[in-house]
């Protein structure tokens, strides 16, 4: 079933060889063997597939065209994450205080001078490593739009700004770095309703002081929300998430946009949570659902455990929130090295049942066919657009 309804059959999706390369990947199965079924049938786009900030493995994330690489490659649902700038305009960053990693900024000296933290270089003698702090908030909308996106990252080992900026995973690519336009929030809006897909914006945590120049955090959650009802986007083509659960319960109280509010759920950076120990979460299910909450987003290691045979199965915290009628959506696919080197973050607790990088898809087959989940995240949709075809997930 598909988060918000039906894709366009019209919508076709453009998946390049990375789906096929981890299907090859599989060890035999059955579903490998479904999945081979579907490699010469045309593809679409689907809504279980998300873009997460665009296409960020390749593209600079929250530009323009790392948005328009993840429509091309399906994604049914793209994400805007949201903060503000020093004059309270809504833009795309992932954070308010990410421009350091996540832009040219330090190369522009005039801009580089607004930052809350100037570049400092590495001192090898304390092993103090380079930093610099610059904030959406420390720009005007019309400074921050001189910006142009990079692949995000710095080298801590830097003694000059053009050294930190080059920071960029071994497992991304600078290829297509050469452009990166970044995007305001309104202008995220219209490059969604051309690209036909529905919208998921994250309301990023303030770095400032709230109230920020009389701006309170329920007029910054009204104010994101504002931009689509300007837009005339219908509240059934908009996700709109927080990790502060007050957020979603505002727009679910207050607004027509919050019955599909996602709260993200960020629990599991408590050091006593545990997944399969309903103890070590609270509120329980059933409170969030009553709160007013119909979708939860976790990471996807929160949802997956593994049984005494060593397979993947559906966690506590899965069982818990299904039982208690909430969606779940969850993140991210394809944001991390290589599984067969542990796979990182994502795959903890469970890094004994995935030892190739064709297991991405059996890591999907659980959360879509056991878990029950409406959509996942990806850096790289190409490969969550595959396999929701294959599963006629649209």
């Amino acid at each position: 079933m598909a988060l918000l309804g039906s894709a366009s059959a019209s919508a076709s999706a453009q998946l390049g060889p990375r789906p096929f390369y981890l299907l090859d990947q599989m060890a035999t199965s059955a579903l490998k063997s479904k999945l081979s079924r579907c490699v010469n049938r045309p593809f679409f786009k689907s809504q279980f597939s998300i873009g997460h900030r665009g296409a960020p493995t390749q593209f600079p994330e929250h530009t323009k065209e790392s948005y328009i690489a993840a429509a091309r490659m399906g994604a049914g649902v793209l994400e805007c994450d949201v903060t503000f700038t020093k004059d309270k305009e809504l833009v795309c960053r992932h954070a308010q205080c990410d421009l350091h990693t996540s832009t040219d900024i330090l190369l522009r000296p005039e801009l580089a001078a607004k930052c809350s933290q100037p570049f400092t270089p590495a001192d090898p003698d304390t092993g103090t490593p380079a930093n610099a702090k610059c904030c959406t908030s420390d720009l005007t909308l019309d400074e921050f739009m001189q910006l142009k996106g990079k692949m995000d990252g710095a080298n801590p080992n830097a003694s000059t700004p053009q050294e930190y900026v080059k920071g960029t995973a071994n497992w991304r690519t600078d290829l297509y770095s050469a452009t990166g336009t970044l995007m305001t929030h309104a202008q995220s809006i219209e490059l969604f309703k051309s690209l036909r897909v529905k919208m998921t914006p994250e309301l990023k945590a303030p770095a400032v002081a709230m109230p920020y120049q009389g701006m309170t955090q329920q007029d910054y959650a009204q104010k994101m929300v504002d931009e689509y009802r300007a837009a005339r986007v219908s509240p059934r083509k908009v996700l709109p998430q927080s990790f502060n659960i007050e957020d979603v319960k505002f727009w679910r109280h207050n607004t027509r946009y919050g019955k599909r509010g996602v709260y993200l759920d960020g629990r599991y950076s408590d050091p006593n949570f545990d997944p399969n120990n309903a103890l070590t979460w609270r509120p329980n299910m059933d409170e969030i659902k009553a709160s007013g909450v119909n979708i939860i987003a976790p990471p996807l290691w929160v949802l997956l455990t593994l049984d005494d045979a060593g397979k993947l199965v559906p966690s506590q915290y899965a069982i818990a929130a299904k039982a208690a009628n909430l969606d779940i959506i969850t993140w991210t696919l394809e944001r991390s090295g290589l599984i067969s080197q542990g796979g990182g973050w994502y795959y903890q607790g469970i890094s004994d049942a995935v030892k190739n990088e064709g297991d991405v898809y059996t890591v999907l087959d659980v959360l879509a066919k056991q878990v029950g989940v409406k959509g996942v995240f990806s850096d790289w949709p190409a490969t969550t657009t595959f396999y929701a075809n294959c599963m006629n997930l649209y």
